[in-house]
């Protein structure tokens, strides 16, 4: 039983260094995800001053007064993630194929021309990584990285209702809740040690739930020109779950507490003529949350792991055009900076600055309106020399991403 409890601590102690909610950066820094809406994604989300449809939700619910009637709109994205990395031995590795599909569903309702309100149900944050429980070879030049993270999968989904009401005839406020439910699920291999003479699997599930609030304003300084910004707040979850160890019976109970980080979303849009608009805005997205991380397994003092990560920024600029009555094309780029500094560099967040080049179509059938978008992001080589984590997993990474997006939307 002894050599039970012993392994079972080296767990936690690996787990604490590898539990960083790791998946491929969707156009936002750390674990954020971005692909709120087809015909966003085309303008690379320069979607935050001007009505661009039910996505307002995420972007800038007070957007929500100047959509008419009732809609609806349902989407999905396709995000192809390409993931390599070469040893300080020339040894190779890249995560294994997976397509991840972030989906969306909104519906807006507008009482009067005054109040408006509307539900959003979307994942925040979140994706996957695996690398699979071989790579990073036999010695330390083959970087040995199976040792900090294999496999690793984070999935949330925010329940978003939100109402707007406009105090004038050009200015519109919004409020609204997130509520955030979290599955992850962490596996890495957990070296051979004076108990465990041999390499072993190690896995934590866990979830948990945490309640935050959102709004947004937008001006309308006259018809050309409108302004618009959105806040979402710091959620605190708490996830509570198991661990298993493939060399034990045991499943002890473990948590730890997620912090997701506070963001704010802003742009100016300009329309030069009636059938163009175009947007330019930032993101800020307050990382610094992620000060450190600490796991407490049951009958086990906490073990804590420093992270230090920082607030980061992305600015874009997008445009759409309204080709006929019935077809708009689209088109953006966004360069976003990352909040992982070298010192906590990892192989289960391999994040670097990001260039995302977009474009898009939309087409208004009656009362239907369909929407798709394409984008590819392209990642910064980036380098891991011996830090928190010693030499493992130590060499370059390289990393790019395309995604490919469907909205289908319907006015009652």
């Amino acid at each position: 039983m002894v050599r039970m409890k012993g392994c079972i601590y080296c767990t936690i102690v690996a787990l604490a260094a590898t539990f960083t909610c790791s998946v491929p950066i969707v156009h936002g820094s750390g674990f954020g995800i971005f692909t709120q809406g087809a015909s966003a994604l085309g303008q690379a989300d320069a979607v935050v001053a001007h009505a661009d449809g039910p996505s307002a939700i995420f972007f800038n619910p007070a957007l929500m007064n100047r959509l008419p009637g009732t809609e609806v709109e349902i989407g999905t994205t396709l995000i192809f993630p390409d993931r390599d990395y070469t040893a300080p031995d020339g040894t190779t590795a890249s995560t294994r194929t997976a397509v991840f599909t972030p989906s969306t569903f909104y519906l807006t309702h507008a009482f009067n021309d005054k109040f408006s309100a509307g539900l959003g149900v979307f994942n925040p944050f979140g994706l996957g990584t695996d690398w699979g429980s071989t790579w990073g070879g036999t010695t330390p030049a083959g970087g040995l990285g199976r040792f900090l993270a294999t496999k690793s999968e984070l999935t949330t989904w925010n329940i978003n209702p939100v109402a707007a009401y406009r105090v004038t005839p050009h200015l519109s406020v919004a409020a609204g809740l997130d509520i955030i439910l979290l599955n992850a699920t962490l596996e890495n291999i957990a070296p051979p040690n004076a108990l465990v003479p041999v390499e072993f699997a190690q896995k934590f599930d866990g979830s948990g739930t945490g309640v935050g609030y959102n709004f947004g304003v937008y001006y309308e300084v006259n018809d050309k020109l409108s302004l618009g910004a959105s806040y979402r707040s710091q959620v605190e979850i708490d996830v509570n779950g198991n661990l298993t160890v493939s060399v034990s019976p045991l499943s002890p109970s473990a948590n730890t507490q997620i912090k997701l980080p506070q963001q704010v979303f802003a742009g100016i849009a300009f329309r030069p003529v009636d059938r163009l608009t175009l947007e330019t805005g930032m993101r800020w997205e307050d990382w610094s949350s992620f000060k450190q991380l600490q796991i407490v397994i049951a009958g086990q003092p906490p073990v804590v792991s420093p992270r230090n990560w920082h607030g980061t920024i992305a600015l874009n600029a997008g445009g759409k055009y309204r080709l006929t009555d019935t077809v708009s094309l689209m088109a953006g780029y966004l360069y976003g900076w990352n909040p992982v500094p070298d010192s906590t560099f990892e192989p289960a967040i391999p994040d670097s600055n990001t260039h995302l080049f977009c474009v898009g179509g939309e087409a208004q059938l009656k009362s239907f309106k369909v929407a798709v978008g394409y984008a590819y992001q392209l990642q910064y080589q980036r380098g891991k020399t011996t830090n928190l984590y010693g030499p493992l997993a130590n060499g370059t990474y390289n990393s790019d991403l395309q995604l490919l997006a469907i909205s289908l939307g319907y006015r009652f």
